[in-house]
C-alpha cells in the first residue's frame, strides 16, 4: 500500500516537469509543429478536418455529376 502513495507523490512533479520541458523546448521549431500535429490527432481535430474535406469533395463531385447529366448529349 505504501508503494501506491509513493507513486502518487512522485508522478505529479515529474509530469509537470516533463510538460514544462516540452513547451519550453518546442516553441518556434519543427518539433513544435510535430507536437501540434500530435495534439490535433489525439483530440480528433485532424479527423474532423479530414471529414470536412471529404464532405467538400463529395459535394463538388455531386455538382459536377449533376451538371454533366443536365447537358444534352
Amino acid at each position: 500500500m505504501g508503494w501506491i502513495t509513493k507513486i502518487f507523490r512522485i508522478w505529479p512533479p515529474l509530469l509537470l516537469l516533463f510538460i514544462c520541458l516540452i513547451f519550453a523546448g518546442c516553441e518556434g521549431t519543427d518539433s513544435r509543429e510535430k507536437v501540434d500535429d500530435t495534439v490535433k490527432e489525439l483530440s480528433g481535430q485532424k479527423n474532423l478536418e479530414r471529414m470536412d474535406q471529404m464532405k467538400n469533395d463529395i459535394e463538388s463531385i455531386n455538382k459536377k455529376q449533376a451538371e454533366r447529366l443536365k447537358e444534352p448529349e
